[in-house]
Protein backbone atom coordinates (compact mmCIF):
# COMPACT_ATOMS: atom_id res chain seq x y z
CA UNK A 1 0.00 0.00 0.00
CA UNK A 2 1.17 3.23 -1.35
CA UNK A 3 -1.50 6.08 -1.05
CA UNK A 4 -4.98 6.87 0.59
CA UNK A 5 -6.59 4.90 -2.15
CA UNK A 6 -4.97 2.24 -1.46
CA UNK A 7 -6.12 1.99 2.19
CA UNK A 8 -9.81 2.98 0.50
CA UNK A 9 -9.91 -0.29 -1.64
CA UNK A 10 -8.67 -2.38 1.34
CA UNK A 11 -11.40 -1.24 3.63
CA UNK A 12 -13.86 -1.59 0.93
CA UNK A 13 -12.96 -5.22 -0.21
CA UNK A 14 -13.31 -6.18 4.12
CA UNK A 15 -16.22 -4.08 4.51
CA UNK A 16 -18.18 -6.84 2.74
CA UNK A 17 -16.82 -9.76 4.37
CA UNK A 18 -19.84 -11.40 6.74
CA UNK A 19 -18.40 -11.12 10.39
CA UNK A 20 -15.78 -8.23 10.26
CA UNK A 21 -17.44 -5.16 12.68
CA UNK A 22 -14.73 -2.76 11.79
CA UNK A 23 -11.84 -2.63 10.28
CA UNK A 24 -8.87 -0.42 10.81
CA UNK A 25 -5.80 0.04 7.95
CA UNK A 26 -2.64 1.23 9.14
CA UNK A 27 -0.94 2.84 5.75
CA UNK A 28 2.64 3.74 7.51
CA UNK A 29 2.42 0.01 9.23
CA UNK A 30 0.98 -1.32 6.29
CA UNK A 31 -1.22 -3.56 8.39
CA UNK A 32 -4.83 -4.38 8.87
CA UNK A 33 -6.37 -4.92 12.02
CA UNK A 34 -9.96 -6.08 12.48
CA UNK A 35 -13.05 -6.26 15.21
CA UNK A 36 -15.28 -8.84 15.23
CA UNK A 37 -14.97 -12.85 13.91
CA UNK A 38 -14.85 -13.48 10.27
CA UNK A 39 -13.03 -16.18 8.53
CA UNK A 40 -8.87 -15.57 7.90
CA UNK A 41 -9.19 -17.34 4.39
CA UNK A 42 -12.29 -14.69 3.49
CA UNK A 43 -10.06 -11.71 4.54
CA UNK A 44 -7.12 -13.04 2.71
CA UNK A 45 -8.39 -13.53 -0.65
CA UNK A 46 -10.37 -10.46 -0.47
CA UNK A 47 -7.25 -8.14 0.24
CA UNK A 48 -5.73 -10.27 -2.95
CA UNK A 49 -8.66 -9.57 -5.19
CA UNK A 50 -7.47 -6.14 -5.11
CA UNK A 51 -4.04 -6.57 -5.64
CA UNK A 52 -2.08 -6.39 -2.39
CA UNK A 53 -0.39 -9.71 -1.19
CA UNK A 54 -1.35 -10.27 2.88
CA UNK A 55 -0.96 -12.70 5.57
CA UNK A 56 -1.16 -13.22 9.17
CA UNK A 57 1.37 -11.66 11.40
CA UNK A 58 4.03 -13.79 12.48
CA UNK A 59 2.47 -15.62 15.96
CA UNK A 60 -1.14 -14.84 15.25
CA UNK A 61 -3.22 -17.97 15.71
CA UNK A 62 -6.99 -17.34 13.95
CA UNK A 63 -9.47 -18.65 16.01
CA UNK A 64 -10.54 -22.49 15.67
CA UNK A 65 -14.21 -23.29 16.15
CA UNK A 66 -15.19 -23.99 19.57
CA UNK A 67 -14.28 -27.70 20.67
CA UNK A 68 -16.21 -29.23 23.36
CA UNK A 69 -13.70 -29.39 25.55
CA UNK A 70 -12.63 -26.13 25.14
CA UNK A 71 -12.42 -24.22 28.20
CA UNK A 72 -11.84 -20.44 27.95
CA UNK A 73 -9.33 -19.26 30.51
CA UNK A 74 -10.71 -16.64 33.25
CA UNK A 75 -9.04 -13.32 33.19
CA UNK A 76 -7.61 -13.49 36.33
CA UNK A 77 -5.35 -16.49 35.09
CA UNK A 78 -4.43 -14.89 31.65
CA UNK A 79 -3.69 -11.90 33.68
CA UNK A 80 -1.09 -13.63 35.76
CA UNK A 81 1.73 -12.79 34.24
CA UNK A 82 1.29 -9.20 34.40
CA UNK A 83 0.13 -9.30 38.48
CA UNK A 84 3.68 -11.17 39.09
CA UNK A 85 5.58 -8.65 37.65
CA UNK A 86 3.50 -5.85 39.70
CA UNK A 87 4.23 -7.89 42.41
CA UNK A 88 7.82 -8.32 41.69
CA UNK A 89 8.31 -4.41 41.55
CA UNK A 90 6.40 -3.08 44.53
CA UNK A 91 8.52 -5.69 46.31
CA UNK A 92 11.72 -4.18 45.11
CA UNK A 93 10.50 -0.81 45.20
CA UNK A 94 10.28 -1.30 48.72
CA UNK A 95 13.32 -3.01 49.39
CA UNK A 96 14.94 0.35 47.97
CA UNK A 97 13.62 2.77 50.63
CA UNK A 98 13.95 0.48 53.45
CA UNK A 99 14.31 1.13 56.74
CA UNK A 100 12.73 3.99 56.72
CA UNK A 101 10.08 4.46 53.57
CA UNK A 102 9.21 7.89 52.15
CA UNK A 103 6.52 7.44 49.82
CA UNK A 104 7.74 9.35 47.59
CA UNK A 105 10.82 8.04 46.56
CA UNK A 106 8.71 5.12 46.82
CA UNK A 107 6.23 5.94 44.14
CA UNK A 108 9.16 6.94 41.75
CA UNK A 109 11.48 4.21 42.25
CA UNK A 110 8.19 2.41 41.62
CA UNK A 111 7.66 3.89 38.37
CA UNK A 112 11.35 3.65 36.81
CA UNK A 113 11.68 0.05 37.65
CA UNK A 114 8.32 -0.19 35.58
CA UNK A 115 9.82 1.82 32.85
CA UNK A 116 12.69 -0.58 32.54
CA UNK A 117 11.15 -4.09 32.95
CA UNK A 118 8.01 -3.06 30.57
CA UNK A 119 10.51 -1.93 28.26
CA UNK A 120 12.61 -5.07 28.38
CA UNK A 121 9.32 -7.27 27.29
CA UNK A 122 9.27 -5.11 24.95
CA UNK A 123 12.40 -5.62 23.79
CA UNK A 124 12.56 -9.60 23.85
CA UNK A 125 10.36 -9.69 20.57
CA UNK A 126 10.86 -6.09 19.73
CA UNK A 127 10.34 -6.59 15.88
CA UNK A 128 6.78 -7.77 15.77
CA UNK A 129 5.94 -4.54 18.91
CA UNK A 130 5.05 -1.84 16.48
CA UNK A 131 2.25 -3.82 14.78
CA UNK A 132 0.78 -5.06 18.09
CA UNK A 133 1.13 -1.19 19.53
CA UNK A 134 -0.43 0.53 16.45
CA UNK A 135 -3.26 -1.44 17.17
CA UNK A 136 -5.24 0.48 20.07
CA UNK A 137 -2.41 3.58 20.55
CA UNK A 138 -3.53 6.65 18.15
CA UNK A 139 -0.04 7.86 17.52
CA UNK A 140 1.19 4.64 16.64
CA UNK A 141 -1.60 3.70 14.02
CA UNK A 142 -0.67 6.70 12.35
CA UNK A 143 3.15 7.35 12.59
CA UNK A 144 4.98 3.97 12.40
CA UNK A 145 8.23 5.15 13.64
CA UNK A 146 6.70 5.81 17.04
CA UNK A 147 5.87 1.91 17.80
CA UNK A 148 9.90 1.43 17.06
CA UNK A 149 10.80 4.63 19.32
CA UNK A 150 8.65 3.68 22.28
CA UNK A 151 10.25 0.91 24.22
CA UNK A 152 13.37 2.97 23.77
CA UNK A 153 11.44 5.59 25.52
CA UNK A 154 10.63 4.04 28.61
CA UNK A 155 13.98 2.78 29.31
CA UNK A 156 15.27 6.20 29.07
CA UNK A 157 12.07 7.63 31.07
CA UNK A 158 13.08 4.81 33.24
CA UNK A 159 16.55 5.49 34.12
CA UNK A 160 15.85 8.75 34.82
CA UNK A 161 13.24 8.70 37.48
CA UNK A 162 15.65 6.12 38.97
CA UNK A 163 18.83 8.15 39.34
CA UNK A 164 16.77 11.28 39.43
CA UNK A 165 16.98 13.34 36.60
CA UNK A 166 14.78 15.73 35.18
CA UNK A 167 11.56 14.19 37.14
CA UNK A 168 8.97 17.04 37.01
CA UNK A 169 10.03 16.43 32.92
CA UNK A 170 9.64 12.35 33.38
CA UNK A 171 6.60 13.18 34.96
CA UNK A 172 4.90 15.58 32.63
CA UNK A 173 5.81 13.26 29.69
CA UNK A 174 4.22 10.49 31.52
CA UNK A 175 1.19 11.95 31.71
CA UNK A 176 0.95 12.77 27.68
CA UNK A 177 2.64 9.33 26.85
CA UNK A 178 -0.02 6.91 28.96
CA UNK A 179 -2.68 9.30 29.21
CA UNK A 180 -2.71 8.80 24.68
CA UNK A 181 -2.10 5.24 24.87
CA UNK A 182 -5.15 4.88 27.85
CA UNK A 183 -7.41 6.85 25.73
CA UNK A 184 -6.82 4.32 23.10
CA UNK A 185 -7.00 1.20 25.80
CA UNK A 186 -10.35 2.80 26.55
CA UNK A 187 -11.82 2.75 22.83
CA UNK A 188 -10.94 -0.61 22.28
CA UNK A 189 -12.50 -1.98 25.67
CA UNK A 190 -15.14 -0.22 24.67
CA UNK A 191 -15.82 -1.54 21.33
CA UNK A 192 -14.90 -4.86 22.70
CA UNK A 193 -12.27 -5.72 20.27
CA UNK A 194 -10.58 -8.99 21.31
CA UNK A 195 -6.58 -7.69 20.37
CA UNK A 196 -3.33 -8.87 22.08
CA UNK A 197 -1.93 -5.84 24.64
CA UNK A 198 1.72 -5.08 23.93
CA UNK A 199 2.22 -4.04 27.49
CA UNK A 200 4.71 -6.69 28.01
CA UNK A 201 5.93 -6.89 24.30
CA UNK A 202 4.49 -9.89 22.08
CA UNK A 203 6.74 -12.79 23.81
CA UNK A 204 4.02 -12.75 26.68
CA UNK A 205 0.60 -13.12 24.78
CA UNK A 206 -1.31 -10.95 27.11
CA UNK A 207 -5.34 -10.23 25.93
CA UNK A 208 -6.59 -6.46 26.28
CA UNK A 209 -8.34 -6.16 29.34
CA UNK A 210 -9.57 -4.03 32.19
CA UNK A 211 -6.23 -4.37 33.92
CA UNK A 212 -4.38 -2.39 31.17
CA UNK A 213 -6.11 -0.20 31.61
CA UNK A 214 -5.89 0.37 35.35
CA UNK A 215 -2.03 -0.77 35.03
CA UNK A 216 -1.57 2.44 32.77
CA UNK A 217 -4.08 4.50 35.08
CA UNK A 218 -1.44 3.87 38.19
CA UNK A 219 1.14 5.23 36.44
CA UNK A 220 -0.63 8.47 35.33
CA UNK A 221 -2.18 8.89 39.47
CA UNK A 222 1.38 8.35 40.43
CA UNK A 223 2.31 11.03 38.36
CA UNK A 224 -0.03 13.52 38.86
CA UNK A 225 0.21 13.00 42.47
CA UNK A 226 3.89 13.72 42.35
CA UNK A 227 3.93 16.93 40.28
CA UNK A 228 0.74 18.29 42.65
CA UNK A 229 2.65 17.74 45.68
CA UNK A 230 5.70 19.84 43.92
CA UNK A 231 3.41 22.85 43.25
Amino acid sequence: MHCDSCVSKVQEALKGIEGIEEVNVSLPGKFVSIGGEANTKDVLNAISSVGYEASLKEGFEPKKAEASNNTPKSELKELFPLLLIFIYISIASISMNLPKIDSSQLMLDFMGLFYIVFSFFKFLDYKNFPSSFAMYDPIAMRVSYYGWAYPFIETILGILILFRIQILLTMIITIIMLGITTFGVTKTLLKKKHIQCACLGTALKLPMTKATFIENSVMIIMAVSFLIRKS
